[in-house]
């Protein structure tokens, strides 16, 4: 159970966005995104991009580095551009066996020089992120960050199997095991020694996942909670909402709080003065919203698991 933590997958997010785009009929909760990216879709770099993922089942174990709670997509990214050659010819060859015709021959292809294949999926991944995630990464990694929040609590309050109860209907934790229903196969996974790796996701939204190919770490890809098909709100209209609760300044500060900042770094973010940013702080920190933690000379504000939920819930 120590060894049970949560991440986040930026390249977990943009495989799903691409079976979004190619399925839309199945994905009803993500058609308020979908309308704003269509037209801008850089179409060679998805249709590589969409050969590599297919619209269901297996994904590639190369387009998801190991995820991590500050895991960014320029690391992400990194990690792809740098990844093992061996494992990616066996997810070639994986692919290989799940398609056809000129698919089928495409995957071949890269798995007959994969360092090139590598180089070409990295630079389309990078222009169909831009593109399509880009834009509404801040918003999508609020509603990580708030899953990860709720449940993180729940586990403080309730135990760890009551969290992973509410995981998914189809994830149940009993007898010493993590259960997942899957449709198309079965295996049992040792975590001893490894632990256990929880993602929550919103472009997948309809169910779960598993990666359980050594020597990556065990882990299970989730919906997150909260997702409608209103996540997409332009961060203006968050920020409004916020406000009317907190006022413009405190709501301005929450939002930005996802990363640690110290006084004087708020009060230039905010444009106010230094002594205003210490007093939003202060009424923020006693309101249970954002935690402050002395490093060295400095004081550090994050939002805290409360905080968390709070923009997540307005989003």
């Amino acid at each position: 159970m120590s060894a049970v933590r949560f991440g986040a997958s930026p390249g977990h997010e943009l495989a799903h966005a691409v079976r979004v785009l190619l399925r839309p009929e199945q994905h009803p909760l993500q058609w308020g995104w979908l309308r704003a990216v269509r037209e801008r879709l850089p179409r060679q770099s998805f249709s590589l991009l969409a050969a590599v993922i297919g619209d269901d089942g297996y994904l590639p174990d190369f387009l998801t580095a190991a995820p991590h709670w500050d895991m960014t997509p320029d690391a992400e990214l990194d990690a792809m551009r740098t990844a093992d050659l061996a494992p990616m010819r066996v997810d070639f060859g994986k692919m290989v066996l799940r398609s056809t015709g000129s698919r089928q021959q495409a995957l071949r292809d890269m798995q007959a020089h994969p360092a090139r294949a590598r180089r070409m999926i990295a630079d389309a991944w990078s222009e169909v992120w831009d593109a399509t995630l880009a834009p509404v990464w801040p918003q999508l990694e609020r509603l990580l960050r708030a899953d990860i929040a709720v449940r993180s609590r729940t586990i403080a309050t309730s135990g760890i199997a009551s969290m992973a109860a509410e995981l998914h209907p189809k994830v149940s934790w009993g007898a010493g095991a993590v259960h997942v229903a899957m449709r198309r196969h079965s295996e049992e996974v040792d975590c001893r020694g490894s632990g256990l790796v929880l993602v929550p996701s919103v472009m997948s939204s309809w169910g779960c996942m598993v990666l359980t190919e050594p020597p990556a770490q065990p882990t299970l890809f989730y919906p997150a909670r909260g997702v409608t098909a209103g996540w997409v709100r332009d961060a203006t209209e968050l920020a409004e909402a916020l406000g009317a609760l907190l006022g413009p300044a405190r709501a301005g500060i929450l939002l930005e709080a996802g990363t640690a900042r110290t006084t004087s770094q708020v009060a230039r973010d905010a444009g106010i003065a230094t002594s205003t940013a210490s007093h939003h702080l202060t009424v923020l920190r006693e309101a249970g919203l954002i935690g402050s933690e002395r490093d060295g000379a400095s004081m550090l504000h994050l939002r805290t698991p409360l905080g968390e939920a709070m923009v997540g819930a307005a989003l």
